[in-house]
């Protein structure tokens, strides 16, 4: 049976999902604020880009390791120019409908964001707020550890295998194998065909969800 018949074919406690790139679509604002910022500190555009992804602010300037630059005030201004700018911030397709299905009590949100951000950026998309939501500063390490989605799970009164993660970026997907946990990549955003023994969705549009009398949750494809 392949990863993706798994996925389709068992019942789970709870869904955990990522945010930016899961159930809402921040590239583009993302992308602008940190191209401004690495500019200004000489840092290659083209090269950073692709790095900064799915990953707490802190821990991509930590990892430039840049002479003279204060990571934890660089973090917090880029956290404050985010939360300004929420233009073209919208849900993965389907998104908010598929999480308004689901009990509150059975899904969360793992972000690499803080949690004003996180706020900012799934009101601006629509995305209901969720009873539980782990976001960068409930962790002191980030993804790819796997800190964030036991935490989680943990919050919901499961073990992380119990739940089934919804991700899109490799550091994510590190984390959710990490955590031990069942996992489905959303593809939506990914330029590139992504190559990976995982299930993959396009679009919640695609699946619904089945509870049965013990509010256990069933993936289903529709």
């Amino acid at each position: 049976m392949s990863a993706h018949d798994c996925v389709f074919d068992r019942a789970f406690g709870a869904f955990l999902f990522d945010m930016d790139g899961t159930v809402l679509n921040s590239i583009a604002a993302a992308e602008r604020i940190w191209s401004a910022w690495a500019v200004r500190h000489g840092v290659d555009v083209a090269a950073f880009l692709p790095t900064i992804h799915g990953v707490r602010a802190i821990d991509t300037i930590k990892r430039l390791n840049l002479p003279g630059v204060d990571a934890e005030a660089q973090a917090a201004f880029i956290t404050v120019a985010e939360i300004d700018d929420v233009e073209g911030i919208v849900e993965i397709p389907g998104a908010a409908a598929f999480l308004k299905t689901l009990p509150a009590d059975r899904w969360a949100m793992v972000t690499s964001a803080p949690r004003d951000l996180a706020l900012r950026r799934m009101a601006a998309a629509g995305i209901p707020q969720p009873a539980v939501m782990v976001t960068a500063e409930d962790v002191q390490a980030g993804k790819p550890d796997p800190a964030g989605y036991r935490l989680a799970a943990k919050r919901l009164g499961l073990e992380p295998g119990d739940c089934l993660i919804f991700e899109d970026a490799t550091v994510g997907i590190q984390a959710a194998e990490a955590a031990g946990a069942p996992l489905i990549i959303i593809t939506t955003t990914h330029q590139h065909p992504l190559e990976t023994a995982h299930a993959t969705l396009a679009s919640y549009e695609a699946v619904s969800v089945k509870i049965d009398s013990e509010g256990r949750l069933y993936l289903q494809k529709t």
